[in-house]
């Protein structure tokens, strides 16, 4: 597989992989506006966040880069603005092409609030992201038939859920950010141990994107991430990348990163961990792993398996012992 995807990638400029933006830098930029329209038109901020995700290829689709066009809204009749002409499902399909990026979110809710079609949809609990995938998927908005589980899996691996639980005063920013074990709570774990995760075997990772220095990027439970050189610091990696040392550190549960220093090969994530793993059900507990272990190893939240599983904070794996990772 590796091969297979090194090829085409390397044949792309290098200029347009360096503009391609991460779905977390796209939530961040856009989940303000989702939010605010989820007030003022009772549309789940969680819905307009996995729409603009799934339509847009996260902001890096031509319809989204130069049309502004984040929901892949066609000009329909009476549209009146400017048009963006590209094939879809069929040849030379007029699209609504806007001025930034905003208009196109506000766009997006008159739409859905301003045709009869849609009308069935703010019946639905406004709390349940799961109602509204489906039932925009059975007004047609979209012609794929697993439309509605596209949008669910999205707000599910993202938790774009919470964004509607802050729109609608049920949850604050900061609680959102730390729906999870405080600093406190993890330096307290035994299992911090500030080790790295080095896998045997790294051909087992799709290679996805590559950055204007030719570093490669890889995904690991849709997370990426890059595999550290001799003697790099969580401060350098986090500067060469444009992320906070702080929010670096929690990607790799890391707490004093004063003291780390990465070995070639060690696997250093660029994105959050995930709540789940989306290929392993299970993992078989060897001889001294632990909790952290298994959370970089299969890219999930620590917290989140220690939840799953129902441990202590500060428990210590069993040889044997079967760990639940979704």
């Amino acid at each position: 597989m590796l091969r297979r995807l090194l090829l085409p990638l390397l044949l792309l400029p290098l200029s347009v992989m360096a503009q391609k933006i991460t779905v977390e830098q796209y939530i961040e930029t856009y989940k303000d506006i989702a939010m605010r329209e989820m007030r003022d038109h009772k549309i789940p901020a969680s819905i307009t966040l996995a729409q603009g995700i799934l339509e847009s290829g996260a902001g890096n689709s031509a319809l989204a880069r130069e049309a502004k066009n984040h929901f892949g809204i066609k000009c329909h009749k009476g549209w009146t603005g400017k048009t963006y002409i590209m094939d879809d499902d069929e040849k030379d399909e007029c699209f609504r092409k806007y001025k930034n990026a905003e208009e196109s979110f506000v766009d997006h809710s008159e739409f859905l609030t301003s045709r009869n079609r849609y009308a069935g949809l703010f019946e639905l609990d406004i709390m349940d992201y799961r109602a509204w995938a489906k039932g925009l998927k059975a007004a047609g908005y979209a012609t794929n038939p697993k439309y509605a589980q596209l949008l669910i899996e999205r707000i599910t691996l993202y938790e774009l859920d919470k964004y509607d639980k802050i729109a609608m005063g049920l949850m604050t920013e900061d609680e959102a950010v730390e729906d999870s074990l405080s600093d406190e709570e993890l330096q307290e774990l035994e299992f911090l141990l500030e080790l790295a995760y080095s896998p045997a075997d790294r051909s087992v990772f799709e290679l996805v994107d590559m950055t204007e220095e030719k570093r490669f990027i890889y995904e690991n439970n849709k997370v990426r991430f890059v595999f550290a050189k001799e003697g790099e610091t969580p401060e350098k990696m986090a500067k060469a990348f444009g992320i906070r040392l702080k929010k670096f550190c929690r990607y790799n549960l890391i707490t004093r990163p004063d003291e780390v220093v990465f070995h070639s090969g060690d696997v250093v994530y660029l994105e959050a961990l995930r709540k789940r793993n989306w290929k392993a059900k299970s993992h078989i507990v060897a001889e001294g792993e632990t909790i952290r272990d298994l959370a970089l190893r299969y890219a999930v939240r620590p917290e989140k398996i220690i939840k799953k599983n129902k441990l202590q904070p500060n428990a210590r794996l069993k040889k044997g012992q079967k760990i639940k990772l979704r």
